[in-house]
């Protein structure tokens, strides 16, 4: 099995005496053993074997190979969510007295954990634009760290791997990308230098809006210290949500297709529409990084976002004259979904920290989903 989609639907957990053919879900908070020095051996490291689902799972590592497998990843280790995905590498990896570097276009949970929780631990961090040439300005003695996400959230601005991944092995910094909104399908971020991945798996790797999870992908020697935290700290991903991520991983690349394709058929169609200030996606060629997005993405993914002229008010309006499209906060889902940024996943932010990863009150994020193309535009085209 040489190339990874055919790893992400044919890698699975050993087959039981059964036979079966689709793998069962291993829903068991304990594992038993054949005799104590069995038991013995395994806890003590001597001998492979599951002893707690919170450790390890069978469910929880078919997702996790699987995953890894689409990242180009050696390992990786499944979380309950993207956000404790994100905190583990932050906890595992930092100290107090430590530096992070970190772009300021990041998710709003994310900023939060930044400038509200890691400083509680003596760890310090640095906002930086999404031009890497300003970077290498900003590296402390004290730096460990390059944290960034691309396609960022709301804004979709595309920041550039190989750079970042340059400045990152020349001042020996790990190297930690978040990549839900590309998902590996888009972009596999370890190919430019990254050591850590992370990733939202509620998002378009779950693809229907049914579960939480996240996963840490890397190299061994790095997801086995992540795995020591973890371990102790608790936040493991629940066996049937890994089981639900698995039976997942195997359409991802026909979702994608589907989903990127839908995307730039509606960035196409409403990019010079009267009542839009501006629109981005990634591969339009209006898109300001979009010769860096032809670069390291294999499809523009399934957002778009635009700016209403008219402001927060015009943007009230279009949401509630949407018909078909979903109001959440979610996104990656089956189903199209239209949020305000603004005023859901960045409220947390002041005015300022808005303006300054271009979150303005008429910004529309538009998650596209696996409805017809034309549906989809008709509402969308309605509401405005």
């Amino acid at each position: 099995m040489s190339h990874r989609i055919t790893q992400a639907i044919r890698i699975r957990a050993d087959q039981t005496p059964e036979k079966e053919h689709s793998t069962p879900l291993f829903l068991t908070s304990s594992f038993c053993y054949e005799d104590a020095e069995e038991m013995r051996a395994v806890f003590a490291d001597e001998k492979e074997g599951n002893i707690y689902s919170r450790f390890s799972n069978p469910s929880v590592q078919e997702f996790t190979d699987r995953l890894a497998a689409l990242e180009g990843a050696e390992t990786g280790f499944a979380t309950a969510s993207g956000m404790s995905s994100i905190v583990a590498t932050f906890l595992t990896f930092l100290k107090k007295g430590d530096h992070l570097l970190t772009c300021n276009a990041i998710f709003g949970s994310t900023h939060t954990v930044i400038t509200k929780y890691l400083p509680k631990y003596g760890i310090e961090y640095t906002y930086v634009n999404t031009d890497t040439s300003t970077w290498e300005a900003q590296i402390k003695p004290n730096t460990k760290m390059i944290f960034l996400e691309t396609p960022t959230n709301p804004g979709l601005d595309i920041v550039d791997l190989s750079a970042a991944g340059a400045i990152a092995k020349k001042h020996n910094l790990l190297f930690n990308v978040d990549n839900c909104f590309a998902t590996p399908i888009g972009q596999t971020p370890i190919d430019f230098g990254a050591d850590l991945v992370v990733h939202s798996a509620t998002k378009w790797i779950d693809g229907q809006g049914r579960v939480l999870g996240g996963a840490v992908l890397g190299r061994k020697e790095l997801i086995k210290d992540v795995y020591l935290f973890c371990r102790s700290t608790g936040p493991s991903l629940s066996p049937f949500n890994a089981w639900v991520l698995s039976r997942s991983l195997e359409t991802l690349d026909v979702r994608m297709e589907r989903h990127s394709s839908n995307a730039l058929y509606l960035a196409q169609s409403l990019e010079n529409h009267p009542a839009i200030a501006s629109l981005k996606y990634p591969f339009l060629p209006s898109h300001p990084q979009h010769t860096i997005a032809k670069k390291q993405m294999k499809n523009g993914g399934g957002i778009f976002c635009f700016e209403l002229k008219g402001g927060l008010e015009a943007g009230r309006k279009f949401l509630d004259g949407l018909q078909m499209l979903s109001l959440t906060a979610n996104l990656g889902d089956t189903r199209s979904i239209a949020s305000h940024p603004a005023s859901t996943t960045h409220a947390k932010l002041t005015d300022e920290e808005r303006a300054a990863v271009g979150i303005t009150p008429g910004l529309i994020r538009i998650s596209v989903g696996l409805e017809h193309k034309d549906d989809i535009l008709s509402d969308v085209v309605q509401a405005l």
